[in-house]
């Protein structure tokens, strides 16, 4: 008998990073209906156009139906993991979007480049970690950019007291984005008036600024996991808890977003589709069976042709449980500005 070679598959430290580096090895996906009635089912979202192909068909002009917004960026997501697997938590996004909707049937590819490292500050008691800014871009299967924006995560060190002297600035990330860019993204074929005309209640002339929507609704996160799988997600803090710093499993930052998106529709039923995101900002960790509440302002307004885009304020805050790592209620996790498009 010959003693078989063992060899660790293992996932990278914060010191394992370096500025320029390019990931390409996430696989391409398909986007099915698998896919979104699983990401309908763990959300509940009740955007129109994703549910309706008859409505989606009249709009779009598409037979195909459309993926969810929030669907298409979990799965570009999920596909910048393997840098990230030892992630304690995703920071921020900026700079989301959407520049070609995606219908069920297109492939996604992402491409993840990491563009600058900082070490955190050394506090007594705490294990060196350091925070990675990676830039991404999807392509659809005609090589299209569908989705460019930047991400945060926080990383762990090799070595807990590591001084690694990498400072990177964070300049280079846009605090804003150019309205005229998101303009520019909405899909010129799509039929607003149609939308209008064939769904009730109010549009975007109806919406009134500085009006913010407390939605007494709120929804208790459960099959986290399941989600951060079914994006490909690779992150060991998603799926087991001895890799999380809080000894219990923490929630993918998606799937709180996609809750605020799921809510937002209650106060807001006819919204067309999101196109970007200005901000999403995680303000703190969210845990399975978290019992989430969301407040949604409306901010500005601005006029196209045939409707127009509404700003957006999502504020999202958690009650959990006394067994929980960080128990309260009222605990701010997410504040998430974006855009959408309405008839």
């Amino acid at each position: 008998m010959t003693q078989q070679q063992r060899r660790a598959v293992e996932s990278p430290y914060f010191e394992d990073l370096a500025v320029g580096q390019v990931f390409e090895d996430a696989p391409s996906v398909t986007l099915t209906a698998g896919h979104a009635a699983i990401e309908a089912a763990l959300t509940g979202d009740r955007m129109r156009l994703p549910l309706d192909a008859h409505l989606t068909r009249s709009v779009t002009g598409r037979d195909e139906a459309l993926a969810h917004p929030n669907l298409v960026c979990n799965m570009a997501i999920g596909q910048t993991t393997t840098p990230s697997q030892r992630v304690m938590g995703n920071l921020f996004y900026r700079g989301l979007v959407l520049q070609r909707p995606v219908f069920l049937g297109d492939t996604l590819r992402t491409t993840t480049r990491i563009v600058a490292l900082r070490q955190n500050r050394a506090r007594p008691g705490r294990a060196a970690s350091g925070m990675a800014v990676f830039e991404m871009h999807v392509e659809n299967q005609h090589g299209e950019t569908v989705l460019h924006f930047w991400r945060c995560p926080m990383l762990p060190c090799r070595d807990p007291k590591a001084e690694t002297g990498r400072q990177d600035s964070f300049d280079a990330i846009p605090s804003e984005l150019d309205l005229d860019r998101v303009r520019a993204c909405v899909p010129a074929n799509w039929d607003l008036d149609a939308f209008r005309h064939a769904v009730p209640g109010g549009h975007f002339a109806d919406l009134e600024v500085g009006v913010t929507h407390v939605i007494e609704a709120r929804d208790t996160i459960t099959a986290a996991p399941e989600l951060a799988r079914l994006t490909l997600n690779v992150a060991g803090a998603h799926t087991d808890a001895g890799a999380s710093v809080y000894g219990q499993r923490l929630v993918y930052g998606g799937h709180t977003i996609s809750l605020a998106a799921a809510q937002i529709t209650r106060a807001l039923p006819n919204l067309v589709t999101l196109l970007a995101w200005r901000s999403c900002d995680h303000t703190a960790p969210v845990f399975e069976e978290d019992i989430l509440r969301s407040e949604v302002s409306v901010e500005a307004v601005h006029a196209l042709g045939s409707g127009g885009l509404v700003d957006l304020h999502a504020r999202v805050f958690a009650e959990r449980s006394e067994r929980a790592p960080e128990p309260g209620r009222d605990v701010p996790v997410l504040d998430w500005r974006v855009i959408a498009l309405m008839a």
